[in-house]
């Protein structure tokens, strides 16, 4: 990196060399979030043109630090510490999974079926599905659920930064859910098969929670659970909405079927890949 005293642009430059090297596949476009991210948290102000100015040693160390671990493997929005989901950016660390793209179709898609009433985000980790409803929805309640008093703390973070108001709870699924006592439930479970986990990417398998990851030798062990109690916790009428892995939308359909959930589809994410089961309780019930 250059010496003390540097301007922003050769600190930039420096480190997208750096990263480069290290195989990152934009380098330069990474540099600067990296930048941009860590001046924003620390309250200062960044102008994309003022670009030869001084940078300021406090500056400087926590960039380059970040730079190193960035170049080490370290996901993105783990070294910056915030991640876009729809329209907030949260706070986000290793005590929960990343916010993805994807994720973002299933609050689509629930918003437009359940805009109100109580909801229930089950293994809400950073809480992203749960603030985004809270932001964009018109809800009574919106519960953020998780087993991991770690991923919790760090939904109540967001809350913090957000001020959008979700209740926090404590439990593995929806144990700690009466019956009848919710409009819809939604949720991004884990749902690879352990073979599918050690298979991926080391920039997810050595950084992300692995219990978000994989749920047993078929990957649907939570998932089966979930829809199981779902339909205890749900009002007739109300909704559940999941997102699955790809290869098993279907069978996360039958599973639906088969514990009397009606109205079951299957909906494609932005990639044109079947993630996201709905699903609806009788009004007969």
């Amino acid at each position: 990196m250059p010496e003390s005293g540097a301007s922003v642009a050769a600190l930039l430059e420096a480190a997208a060399t750096r990263l480069q090297q290290a195989g990152v596949a934009e380098p330069r476009r990474e540099a600067w979030r990296i930048w941009a991210d860590l001046e924003e948290q620390a309250g200062r102000h960044t102008n994309p043109v003022d670009r030869e100015r001084i940078a300021l040693p406090e500056s400087r160390e926590q960039y380059e630090r970040a730079v190193v671990r960035r170049a080490a493997g370290e996901p993105l929005a783990y070294v910056t510490g915030l991640a876009g989901f729809r329209c907030l950016t949260l706070r986000s660390d290793r005590r929960a999974l990343i916010p993805r793209p994807e994720t973002e179709g299933l609050v689509e898609l629930m918003l437009a079926r359940a805009p109100a009433g109580r909801i229930a985000d089950v293994g809400t980790g950073s809480g992203c599905i749960a603030l985004a409803l809270a932001d964009e929805g018109q809800y009574d309640l919106v519960v953020a659920a998780d087993h991991s008093r770690e991923a919790l703390g760090l939904a109540r973070e967001n809350r913090i930064r957000t001020g959008l108001l979700i209740s926090l709870v404590l439990g593995d699924l929806l144990q700690a859910f009466g019956d009848r006592s919710l409009d819809a439930v939604i949720s991004n479970p884990p749902y690879l098969t352990e073979a599918e986990y050690a298979a991926l990417d080391s920039s997810v398998r050595d950084w992300e929670p692995r219990d978000a990851l994989a749920s047993g030798a078929d990957g649907l062990a939570a998932t089966r659970r979930l829809i199981e109690d779902a339909g205890r916790a749900t009002r007739p009428g109300g909704w559940l909405g999941l997102e699955v892995d790809a290869s098993r939308a279907s069978d996360v359909a039958r599973i639906a079927g088969g514990s009397g959930w009606i109205d079951t589809t299957v909906h494609m994410d932005l990639f044109d890949r079947a993630r996201y089961v709905l699903a609806r309780r009788s009004e007969a019930e």
